[in-house]
């Protein structure tokens, strides 16, 4: 019979309190559901800077979450900077373009001409290269026939408040429907705006390279085709995609796109200028001639639906809409590693990545009436 050892009453008792403190500080508590729960409420963290450990579900390998806007957003689509570190935000079907400085959320006003409905309304931003003296914001909408670009000038008046002026649309008759609207917008380091599209449930325009659905466009700051695309006289600059979401510039000048596959087959693409993106006689990475493939595949679209795309540091941050995660992809050069997963079903769709002025990311959630910003710190390389 095994010897059984036996310690005093007080030495017991000191020793199932250590016990019970270590079990309780490895296991935490059960994590709260995030706002993708029927009755979730967002985990308790800080709203400013410095939270030194993860609220429960976090992941030691996560970015680090600093805090939250909790300002009430009413269906965000895209976020971008001022100089100042002023967060600019569009909301889909309000239509507004709001601010959020400080913690504090302000209206700057109603875009003109927006039409809602479906996934189309009032999608992406994009600030000029030459804001500080230009003032200039880029927005792309869907209006009552078509998506199209607008710029409009954001002026601070006396006391500061922001506000829009002299808005003018630059480009027009990019298809819209209920769905596949594409919408996002960005300048390249080249200083020319690329614009992301959809096939707006239209199959024949992605193989067309004189239709303006399922492409990416590259125009000037006026909305006429770029100097130097692949095409001529055309906006086109890379086509065969059916609804891009994501546009991002590596170091190293290189385009990436994420993309929406049908039931299967989310893509990140590398983009060459004139490449046939496959959609929609293929999908994914089949290696069939005449087609590019995509760097990354992510088979089922309920792991992904890839929507912003920021890169930092040579690692590529995708918010997923169906996925309810944050997808984090290392690059090298022209290659993708394996993509891994953040924060998964904890907070909801996850619509816009983007990096602020202190280079922090700025993750956008989606659908959830109030929604809500994420801040958290980028990954190590």
């Amino acid at each position: 019979m095994p010897r059984v050892l036996r310690m005093p009453c007080g030495l017991r008792m000191f020793t199932v309190a250590i016990l019970t403190a270590l079990l309780a500080a490895c296991t935490g508590t059960a994590p709260t559901p995030g706002p993708s729960g029927p009755t979730g409420t967002v985990p308790s963290v800080p709203t400013g800077v410095g939270a030194s450990t993860p609220p429960p579900g976090v992941a030691a390998g996560d970015p680090e979450l600093i805090g939250t806007t909790a300002v009430g957003l009413q269906i965000p689509w895209a976020v971008v900077f001022l100089p100042d570190g002023t967060a600019i935000i569009s909301e889909r079907d309000t239509a507004k373009i709001r601010a959020v400085r400080d913690g504090r959320l302000s209206d700057i006003g109603t875009f003109p001409g927006v039409v809602p409905g479906g996934e189309g309304g009032l999608l992406g931003l994009a600030l000029s290269p030459n804001f500080p003296t230009d003032r200039l914001l880029y927005t792309y909408f869907t209006a009552s026939g078509d998506n199209r670009i607008a710029r409009t000038k954001l002026l601070a008046s006396p006391s500061g408040q922001l506000g829009l002026t002299g808005t003018e649309v630059i480009f027009t008759g990019i298809p819209k429907a209920s769905t596949h609207n594409g919408g996002r917008i960005r300048f390249g380091p080249d200083g020319f705006l690329y614009v992301g599209t959809g096939d707006s449930q239209r199959r024949n325009q992605p193989q067309d390279r004189n239709a303006l659905g399922g492409k990416i466009l590259r125009i000037t700051s006026d909305g006429k085709p770029a100097p130097g695309n692949p095409f001529g006289d055309n906006p086109v600059y890379s086509y065969g995609h059916r609804n891009v979401q994501g546009l991002a510039w590596d170091a190293g000048g290189r385009l990436w796109a994420s993309e929406f596959g049908p039931d299967v087959n989310d893509e990140l693409n590398l983009i060459t200028p004139g490449g046939n993106y496959g959609w929609p006689e293929v999908t994914g990475a089949p290696g069939r001639q005449g087609f590019i493939d995509a760097k990354l595949v992510w088979p089922s679209t309920a792991e992904s639906s890839p929507s912003g795309l920021e890169i930092v540091n040579g690692i590529a941050y995708l918010g997923a809409l169906r996925g309810e995660r944050l997808w984090t992809v290392k690059l090298e050069g022209e290659n993708a590693s394996q993509a891994v997963a953040h924060f998964t079903q904890m907070y909801g769709r996850l619509r816009d990545v983007s990096k602020a002025p202190d280079g922090r990311l700025w993750v956008l959630t989606n659908n959830k009436n109030p929604d809500f910003a994420l801040i958290l710190r980028p990954l190590a390389r």
